[in-house]
């Protein structure tokens, strides 16, 4: 059995001393252990999202995340506008369109960006939107909008509020939360946070919080009032996932002292690196270059492979995890993750299967 390489865009694989950490016994959540805990990741967590205003830890996925982003913040006829390059794009727009919000769409190719200039268009074709939704990097294509360029388009344009999808950006791309003015940030454990899937972490601006006391959409579980009522209290309301809890602390507490400056520069780095293999061994990229996720890398297959089979073929062969094409690039596209704990081994090791791996006959359709 070969070590497994996991490269695919999250879950990302976990140092051993936080494998320890899930072991550890659980704790009182209701106790003083969880409440100086829950006091110090807060913190931490609105160093890393550079905002003052507080920020939640939900026991969900990322997508639970999105979901309080929009059940607290519109109601049903709301006008919203969602601004789409990939399946978690559409995916934002069909939670709105889940809680009955009136939604006016702008969708760009998998693997464009979200173009400002078109979006400052429809802002002043629609004076009356309510909310703008945006995700940061879109890790179906391997593009990272240029999310500060749509920020301020829509503070120059609307009074709308920003909701941002940042599930795969977050902790591995700068995001100035208060500086860019984005009223929700939304994003998850399993990414470049370095812990295990199942807590969802966002922030609420003060425009967020006026919002909500106007919003009408239904909600328990994700009301945002009770994780602010319980932070004061140094709980949660609901029953935590305790062990991604452990594993999360430890990843912020070590953020901060890495610094978050070095974080953003470290995760630039490895994506320009592996990039640059990529084009080495004769392969495309999806998006522009200047686009390209820093979490994530899109990388386009010679039409006449087998994308799926070779996803399968390498992880048979070398034990290397890829990620695959979704929706209309299934079969067209690999994605190989390099957030959080990554290394240019890792990396490296992964292009090389790739390479040798296209080399074999049994994959030409």
């Amino acid at each position: 059995m070969k070590n497994n390489n996991l490269r695919i865009p999250g879950p990302v694989p976990l140092p051993q001393e936080t494998l320890a950490l899930m072991s550890t016994q659980m704790i009182n959540h209701r106790g003083l252990e969880y409440a100086q805990m829950l006091d110090q990741m807060t913190k931490n967590l609105r160093t890393v999202l550079m905002t003052r205003s507080d920020a939640y830890f939900i026991t969900a996925s990322g997508t639970g995340g999105m979901e309080t982003a929009i059940v607290n913040t519109t109601s049903p006829g709301d006008k919203i506008l969602s601004i789409s390059t990939g399946l978690f794009g559409e995916r934002f727009r069909e939670i709105s369109n889940a809680y009955g919000c009136e939604t006016i769409k702008i969708d760009f190719e998998y693997g464009e960006f979200a173009d400002p200039d078109k979006i400052k268009l429809v802002l002043k074709n629609h004076a009356d939107i309510k909310a703008v939704l945006i995700t940061h990097n879109e890790s179906s294509t391997g593009v990272k909008n240029p999310l500060q360029e749509i920020c301020n388009v829509i503070r120059e344009n609307s009074e709308a509020l920003i909701l941002v999808d940042a599930v795969s950006s977050a902790a591995g791309s700068i995001i100035s939360t208060d500086a860019w003015g984005i009223d929700v940030v939304a994003t998850a454990s399993q990414k470049s946070w370095v812990a295990p899937p199942g807590i969802a972490m966002v922030t609420f601006s003060e425009n967020a919080w006026k919002a909500y006391e106007k919003s009408q959409c239904p909600k328990y579980y994700y009301d945002i009032s009770q994780y602010e009522k319980y932070l004061k209290l140094g709980q949660p309301p609901f029953t935590p996932a305790l062990t991604t809890m452990f594993a999360l602390q430890n990843s912020l507490h070590k953020m901060i002292g890495e610094g978050i400056e070095n974080i953003f520069q470290r995760h630039a780095d490895i994506a320009k690196y592996t990039r640059d293999l990529v084009r080495n061994i004769g392969l495309e990229l999806l998006p522009q270059k200047n686009y390209a996720s820093d979490t994530v890398t899109a990388v386009k297959l010679p039409a006449n492979i087998d994308g799926k089979k070779i996803i399968n073929t390498i992880y048979r062969d070398y034990g290397i995890d890829l990620g695959g094409g979704q929706q209309k690039l299934a079969g067209k596209i690999v994605r190989i993750g390099h957030m959080g704990w990554v290394d240019k081994k890792d990396i490296s090791d992964a292009i090389s299967a790739l390479k040798e791996t296209l080399l074999q006959d049994s994959l030409i359709v």
